[in-house]
Formats: C-alpha cells, sequence, structure tokens
C-alpha cells in the first residue's frame, strides 16, 4: 500500500471521530502527493492539491522542504501546475515561516529569474538564523543590489511596521468558563496530553462538548464579536502554562494565523474577575491574544472603607458589572478601556493589558515574531553600518537612585541583554535575560518540537549551558500512545542539542526522573535564569519560571528571554519549628499565615524571596515547587554560604550519576555544568564571590515574617468541594490544621511522590513502617498507599542505606523496568505500591484514583478532575498534606488525630529547617 492509501484510510477513520485530515509533516506522503499533482490524469490529484495547498506543516518539517522545492520549481517553470501560478508560489512560501522556505526564496533572491518578487516576499520574513543572515550579508558585500535591498528593509523593520494597525474597538462576547479559578486543566486537561500535538483532535477536550457547542451558537449570534473566555471571581489560567490550553481557546474562539496551515489560530481573548494568571498570561502573548483583569467583583466596605466580613470569614464581594455568558462588551485598547456592548459607559480600565509590548504582540500575530524582529533589525543595521530607527516600543527601564536590588533584581541585572553598560534596574523593567538552563517534559515537549520547528530553528543557542527533555509525565504507563509519541520526541530533542531522559539510540537505561528534580540537580549557579515548559519549574538555586511549550522553544533556540523584573516578597522566619512537624507544613503554614494577615494573596504574579538558610537544595525545593501554588510568579531561596556549597556538591554528584549511566550529550553538556558547579564553589569558598544575597536597602512589594512557633500540628491543604460558594472550591488557598478532622476524615487512597518529596521523604515513609514493627503493631493499610521516588538515583541510595528493603517488604507491588505497564491502573488494594520514579497520579494523564475517591497525597495538584474524578454519587477530593501524615492516614483509613500523628513520628527527623541566623543544625541528616 502506498502512503497516501494509508493516509487516507486514517481519513475515514478521523472522519468517524468528527475530525478533519490529519496535518501532513512527513516528506516522504508529500513527494507522493506532488508526484499526483503532476499527473494531470492522476485520480487523486485534485484532492492531492489541496492537500498540499492547505494541509502541509510548515517551518523545518521535512514536508515543508518538499513542498518548498516544489514551489520553487513552480517559480522556475520546471514544473507546471495550472492551479499554482508563480505569483500563487510566493504567496504559498510568504505563509512557510522559515527553514526550507527561506532557503528557497534565498535561492530566488540571489539568482538573476525571479529576484525581485522572490525579495518582496523576504522583506515579509522574520525567521532568519545565522545561515540565511550569512547568506545575505555575504551577497552584499559582494555587490548585490537585491541583497542589499533586503537589508536596508530589515534594518526598518518594514516586516513589523508595514503590518495593519489593530482594531481600536473589539467587540467581544462573554462565555464564563466556570466560576472560582480556571484551571489550565479545565481548558486543556492532564489525561488528555497525549493527543496535545493533534491541535484538533486535543481541542475536543475543552472544557466540554456541550461547552463547546455553546461557544459555536454565541458565535453564529453575534458573527461581528469575539467569544470571550471568562473566570467568573477567580483567577484564568492557574496551575500551569498549558500552551495546549491557549490553543484550544483559539481554536474555538480564536481567528485562522494562516488559510494555508490547519488548526493554528491565534488572538484569543479571555479574562478574570481576579485576571489572568502570570504564565498563562505569557501563554496567551505568544499567540497574540488579550488577557484582561476585569475587576467586576469588589470587597463591600463598610463606612469607614473596611472589607466586611461574611459568616465563613471571608470578605464579602459585591458585582461591579455584569459579565454573564452572552453579554456582549466593548474593547477599546486605544482608549484601554472596558466598554458596555454600545461603548458610552466605562466598566474597567484594561491599560496593563495594552502595554506597549503586548500592543506589537497583537500587531505581529504573537511574541515570537517580535522577538526575531528585534534581532534581525539589529543584526541587519550592524551589517550596513547604520544607526536603527526606534521601531519597536522602548523596553521600559526602571531605575531608582540609591535604592538597593532584591535578589531576582541582581540576576536580571547580571543576565540582561542589550542594556547599557553600568545601568542598574529596578522591578517593572522589561528585560531579555540570557537563560542558562532549558526544561522540556514529555506532554508538551512535541509541542514545543513543533513550535521549533515553526519558527525554523534546528540547533539548541549556544550560549545555553544546559538543557533537558524529561520522560517523567509518561512514566507510569508504557501504553501505545507513549510508545508513539515519546521515541520520536525523544529523538528530536537529542538532535536539537537537548539530554534526554530516553537514548534515542536505546544504549542507557530511559530514565524517567521527575524534571523538577533533574533541573534543580543541573541548576548549578544562585545566578543563574531557569525556564521550563512546566509552571512547577521553581528551582531553589537561580531563580526559575514555568512557560509554556512556545517560551521553551523560545529559549532553547534563542538562549534568552523576554520579560519585566517581577517584584518581590521578602519571606522570613521566627520561633522555633516542633521536633513532630515535617517542612511541608512550613511551606502550608506561610500560605496560611500570610492570607490570614493580609486579608488578599501578596505572593500572586510576584517573586517569593524565602529566606532558607541553612536547608540544602533538595527539602528547600519544597517551598519553591509550591510557590507555583500559591501564584507567585517564582520563588528564590537565600541560602547561606556552607549550605549552598553542599547543595552544589550534591548536583555535581548526581550529574555525574548521569554521565556514568551514558546520558551524556555529543556537546558535553553534563561535563560543562560541573565545570560550572566547580567554579561556583571555588567562588563562595574563596570569599570572592559569596552566596547570593539582597541589598539591605532593597524594596519589596512586600514582607512577611512566618512563625514557626504558631506551626504546632500537621496542616492539610483542602480542595473544599462542598463549600456554599462555587468560587472557594479547588483552591489552594484552604488549609486546615489536621485536627480540624477529628480523626474522622474517610481516606480512599495514600500517595507519597510527585515533583514535592526528595529522599528524605521516602526514608520517613521507612522509618515509620519500621518503628510500627519494632513497636509490635501489625502493619495492615486500611487504604492503598502509593509510593512513586522522584528519581532513580533516590531508589539507588535507598537500597545502600537500607530503607528500600524495609519498603520492600511491606509493598505488595514493585514497579520492574524489564517489563513497564502496559495499561493505567484502575482499581487498587489496599496495599502498598511501589510505583515507577515520575509523576504518576500527580499528573493525572495516566494513572487516576478511582472515581469519587478521597485521597491525601504529597503532590500539589487539587484541582477539579486531575487525580481524581467525581463519581455519580460523590464529589472526587485530593488533598495535601505531608509525608508522615500521607502514610499514617492509609494505615488507618482515615486522618489521624493529634496523638496518633505524634506517636507515629515520634524518634523521626523529619526536617532540620531552622531560621537563618541560628545554629545551623548537622546537615547529614536524613535529608541528604
Amino acid at each position: 500500500m502506498s502512503l497516501y492509501t494509508d493516509y487516507l484510510n486514517e481519513i475515514e477513520t478521523r472522519k468517524e471521530q468528527g475530525l478533519h485530515p490529519k496535518p501532513i509533516d512527513g516528506d516522504a506522503l508529500t513527494r507522493e502527493i506532488i508526484e499526483q499533482i503532476k499527473d494531470v490524469d492522476n485520480a487523486h490529484r485534485a484532492e492531492s492539491l489541496q492537500f498540499f495547498i492547505y494541509n502541509t506543516i510548515p517551518g523545518t518539517t521535512s514536508a515543508a522542504g518538499a513542498k518548498a522545492e516544489f514551489l520553487k520549481d513552480i517559480i522556475l517553470g520546471n514544473a507546471v501546475v495550472e492551479e499554482i501560478s508563480a505569483t500563487y508560489a510566493f504567496e504559498l512560501l510568504s505563509h512557510m515561516k522559515g527553514g526550507p522556505s527561506v532557503k528557497v526564496l534565498l535561492d530566488l533572491a540571489l539568482s538573476d529569474a525571479v529576484a525581485l518578487p522572490a525579495a518582496e516576499v523576504l522583506k515579509t520574513q522574520v525567521f532568519l538564523y545565522e545561515a540565511d543572515t550569512d547568506r545575505l550579508t555575504e551577497a552584499y558585500k559582494a555587490g548585490n543590489a537585491i541583497a542589499k535591498d533586503i537589508l536596508e528593509s530589515y534594518s526598518q523593520a518594514e516586516f513589523f511596521t508595514k503590518l495593519p494597525e489593530i482594531d481600536e474597538e473589539v467587540k467581544v462576547v462573554t462565555y464564563i468558563a466556570a466560576e472560582g479559578d480556571v484551571s489550565t486543566d479545565l481548558l486543556s486537561p492532564g489525561n488528555q496530553a497525549h493527543s496535545r500535538s493533534d491541535r484538533e483532535l486535543h481541542g475536543k477536550c475543552m472544557i466540554s462538548e456541550s461547552a463547546q457547542a455553546e461557544i459555536q451558537d454565541l458565535q453564529k449570534q453575534h458573527p461581528d464579536a469575539r467569544v470571550m473566555l471568562i473566570a467568573e471571581k477567580g483567577t484564568m489560567g492557574v496551575g500551569s502554562s498549558r500552551m495546549s490550553g491557549v490553543n484550544n481557546v483559539a481554536l474555538w474562539t480564536g481567528k485562522q494565523a494562516s488559510p494555508y496551515v490547519p488548526f493554528v489560530n491565534f488572538a484569543p481573548v479571555v479574562g478574570g474577575t481576579n485576571g489572568v494568571s502570570p504564565i498563562f498570561l505569557t501563554t496567551v502573548g505568544v499567540t497574540g491574544g488579550i488577557g484582561l483583569d476585569l475587576k467586576n467583583w469588589v470587597k463591600k466596605l463598610d463606612a469607614d472603607g473596611n472589607p466586611i466580613m461574611g459568616n465563613n470569614g471571608d470578605p464579602i464581594l459585591e458585582k461591579v458589572y455584569s459579565v454573564d455568558t452572552g453579554t456582549v462588551l466593548t474593547i477599546n485598547t486605544k482608549e484601554k478601556k472596558l466598554y458596555n456592548e454600545d461603548g458610552d459607559k466605562e466598566l474597567v480600565d484594561v491599560s496593563s493589558a495594552f502595554i506597549p509590548q503586548n500592543v506589537e504582540f497583537i500587531k505581529a500575530g504573537g511574541s515570537y515574531a517580535i522577538v526575531f524582529g528585534k534581532k534581525l533589525q539589529t543584526l541587519a543595521a550592524e551589517v550596513l553600518g547604520v544607526v536603527p530607527p526606534v521601531v519597536y516600543a522602548p523596553s521600559k527601564e526602571v531605575s531608582h537612585e540609591g535604592q538597593g536590588l532584591t535578589a531576582v533584581e541582581k540576576i536580571f541585572n547580571k543576565n540582561a541583554v542589550g542594556v547599557a553598560e553600568g545601568k542598574v534596574l529596578h522591578a517593572g523593567s522589561d528585560v531579555r535575560v540570557k537563560v542558562n538552563i532549558v526544561g522540556s517534559q514529555d506532554t508538551t515537549g512535541l509541542m514545543t518540537s513543533q513550535e521549533l520547528e515553526g519558527m525554523a530553528a534546528t540547533v539548541i543557542s549556544p550560549t545555553v549551558d544546559g538543557a533537558y527533555q524529561s520522560g517523567c509525565h509518561t512514566a507510569s504507563v508504557w501504553d501505545l500512545k507513549a510508545e508513539a509519541n515519546i521515541p520520536k520526541l525523544m529523538s528530536f530533542m537529542n538532535k536539537f542539542g537537548l539530554v534526554t531522559a530516553r537514548d534515542p539510540k536505546g544504549v542507557y537505561h530511559a530514565m524517567t526522573d521527575v524534571i523538577h528534580k533533574v533541573l534543580n540537580d543541573i541548576t548549578v549557579d544562585d545566578w543563574a535564569v531557569i525556564i521550563g515548559g512546566d509552571s512547577h519549574t521553581r528551582m531553589s538555586k537561580g531563580v526559575a519560571f514555568g512557560a509554556d511549550s512556545g517560551t521553551v522553544a523560545l529559549a532553547l533556540a534563542t538562549g534568552e528571554a523576554t520579560m519585566p523584573i517581577p517584584e518581590s516578597v521578602k519571606v522570613t522566619f521566627k520561633g522555633t519549628l516542633k521536633d513532630h512537624m515535617d517542612f511541608r507544613d512550613v511551606v502550608h503554614a506561610t500560605q496560611a499565615q500570610m492570607l490570614q494577615e493580609f486579608g488578599d494573596n501578596i505572593f500572586q504574579g510576584r517573586v517569593i524571596e524565602v529566606h532558607i538558610g541553612t536547608l540544602i537544595a533538595d527539602q528547600a525545593f519544597t517551598f519553591t515547587d509550591w510557590s507555583a501554588e500559591m501564584k507567585a510568579k517564582a520563588s528564590i531561596c537565600i541560602s547561606e554560604d556552607d549550605t549552598l556549597v553542599e547543595s552544589l556538591e550534591i548536583a555535581k554528584s548526581r550529574i555525574q550519576i548521569m554521565i556514568d549511566k551514558g546520558m551524556e550529550h555529543e556537546n558535553q553538556t553534563l561535563h560543562t555544568l560541573i565545570k560550572i558547579a566547580d567554579q561556583r564553589i571555588a567562588e563562595i569558598k574563596s570569599g570572592e564571590k559569596p552566596a547570593l544575597t539582597p541589598d539591605q536597602n532593597a524594596k519589596y512589594a512586600a514582607e512577611f515574617v512566618v512563625d514557626l512557633d504558631q506551626v504546632v500540628e500537621p496542616m492539610i491543604a483542602d480542595p473544599d468541594v462542598a463549600n456554599i460558594d462555587v468560587s472557594k472550591r479547588y483552591t489552594h488557598d484552604t488549609i486546615r490544621p489536621v485536627s480540624f478532622y477529628k480523626g474522622e476524615k474517610h481516606v480512599d487512597l495514600g500517595f507519597v511522590g510527585s515533583c514535592m518529596v526528595h529522599k528524605g521523604d521516602l526514608k520517613i515513609v521507612a522509618q515509620m513502617l519500621k518503628n510500627l514493627e519494632e513497636h509490635g503493631t501489625k502493619i495492615e493499610f486500611k487504604a492503598p498507599l502509593v509510593v512513586a521516588a522522584p528519581t532513580y538515583n533516590i531508589i539507588d541510595e535507598l537500597k545502600e542505606e537500607g530503607d528500600w528493603g524495609i519498603l520492600q517488604k511491606y509493598s505488595g507491588f514493585e514497579f520492574d523496568d524489564a517489563a513497564p505497564k502496559t495499561t493505567a491502573r484502575t482499581e487498587y488494594e489496599n496495599i502498598l505500591y511501589l510505583e515507577r520514579p515520575g509523576c504518576n497520579l500527580c499528573m493525572g494523564n495516566q494513572e487516576k484514583a478511582a472515581k469519587g475517591d478521597t485521597v491525601l497525597a504529597t503532590s500539589t495538584r487539587l484541582f477539579k478532575g486531575r487525580v481524581v474524578e467525581d463519581s455519580a454519587e460523590k464529589s472526587g477530593e485530593s488533598l495535601l498534606a505531608s509525608t508522615p501524615v500521607v502514610v499514617l492516614s492509609a494505615i488507618l483509613g482515615r486522618t489521624p488525630t493529634m496523638e496518633e500523628y505524634k506517636a507515629a513520628v515520634k524518634g523521626i527527623t523529619l526536617t532540620t529547617f531552622a531560621p537563618p541566623m541560628s545554629k545551623p543544625l548537622d546537615p547529614l541528616s536524613v535529608h541528604y
């Protein structure tokens, strides 16, 4: 059978699913289609033309290469296709976004036959790389007038200035996606992660089929308006960056980016009563969309201006204006205001959505074109020896004379690109920064590879110190979906220049280690900038930002990221932590005490500068990891010199393990990271450059002190599924002491795993079991306990130290890499499961609890439907707690009383945390 016949069969299968033909990305099928187009008598010629013109993926795909070469033949007259004139061929090339299409355009522009029309198309392109600009430069220096003309156009940034301005008025019709925070799981469910690279198929999972139908009905009723998805009484896009979520919103509500590129839409409009979460807003910018802070509900105030509180202790909200589904509104982009339908009543100021940089993204159809356009304009001007005109909005530079720098301000100033020497920038400044470490995870990685192909990138930027492609999100089950997607992803990323969890050649053992743990180890400089394809990219060294798959691609391709320097909140500690408390409880207490003191979430959109001091990287990561759920933009750990050196030595040893296992890339990434770590350790020990600290006179958005003396019992983050106020459900803000449950809260499943745990947590599990055994207690689990170590090296160390043997003794299941599971677990027995390292239940795309279960977990995900779905009779609940609470609850089948808890952890060192300036505790604890 021919590839084309196979393709037709696939089309029929997709029709049954209500899907169109899948876009073509391979050259073999494309060449077969081209041959059928050439054969004027071919029975499939007409539909082959349609596939060739409208259904071939652009960029650097092999299909794009075959398409570009055929269009070149048509333009030169070497091939004749009645339906595709030379002019039309140039138009098709103009929509192919770089890579082979730019090569063809350069071939034509630098020849004599069709140089002028090729040059005119080239002037509209921005995705050029060194190989392309080098050709132009050489031709210009050789006296080629066309090359000079193109470079002059680039130096003027005509590819941007000649674009139409954004619409002054944008009509929108509202659609309430949900009341309360809208998680990206609602827009792109984790359990559908396997389909993200198939945009049309993945679009079917957004919200619900009924919601999709309602959106389509709104579009029919209001053909002159764009549907705006809204989080009523909440924040839009919490939880993850989810480029796939924005893609889905754009697919259903946006505009088609090109008539020749299927299922790639842009310009979505989203809003939330409390705005849009920072990382999701960045993703909206990637697609040239609009994100609005609606402020349509406000706190009701008394005569003295103080919030009036309800019976549950929360402020009473009152509606300022309605955004109920079907409401037509007008966005005035010039005045930066939101008006009613007629435009005669101002509802709210939306200036934050239309800062100059955002307007540029909207005009250019996304942020990539701006990033590459600036780079291309600068390069062309340098080649011509001219000063480029100011075309783009100048970067906002905020500098306060005599004001010190916070930790994040110091990192941004050190890594800033294109800033005048000696210029000191403070929060609010827009900065291009060098990215040191980049992480791509496996359920968004295929999208990242598509983005790289789309921007015509073929190799990682040489300025990136290290980059890693994980396999953790698909670690639990090696099913047909994983087998189809993951090897292809690993091959692409390894070829691009990343260290990969799986060896495309199949030599080294597949590592399914949790990406955040690996990134935390390969971050070997506390002054580093890290970008990762997951909201939990929050390292305990340097400053890390979770990002969408597109921003990850941009960081890989350019070695840079562009963002404002965030404000910071300084978090310090006082008092003494009780011996029976776990550091996870300190993290929960931080959020609870903050909300109690300030009422509003002062962390949202800011960097939490947490003064950890004596806590090494593994355990400090527990705080930075959770900061995503505090809605913070990032978190920075301020560490003491000796502690940082210890953390770097541990990181070195783990990087060496990766080398020993054969994971080193041919570009010597891992060896380079060890050299960087050695250099940093030397700087700290010599006093040349101590561990990163803020200046004494740094200015913070807020300062907050956590009182450890108040942390007297374990804390649980509760989704509060029965809250009468729907907007209060499934947030991370309901933090309760374990005594709230009176030892009566039934638990159906316990889970110790995810990026929130480290080696110490697994040792705690073993020691609790050992303690019970020594006290003569028969260990019987009244609820299943699933344990998934974050990394293989943790298991290796536990084996050496004897703890793994204890876990094995009480387990009823242990993973086997030689025979990985091929189907997800749907039923659990009351036993201990030792699962493969990776995300497991936390991700929700493979393993899941039974519907309606109450799950107690160490993870961070309590969103509706993520870890557990609802049953017909009961709402599924995912409560979050420390490791000892989870273990004991699985044994008891319920939450413990304080007496039961204290007895179970007696004699176990749960944490070695002490506030800075206290005497450092023994670092060689169970948490080493």
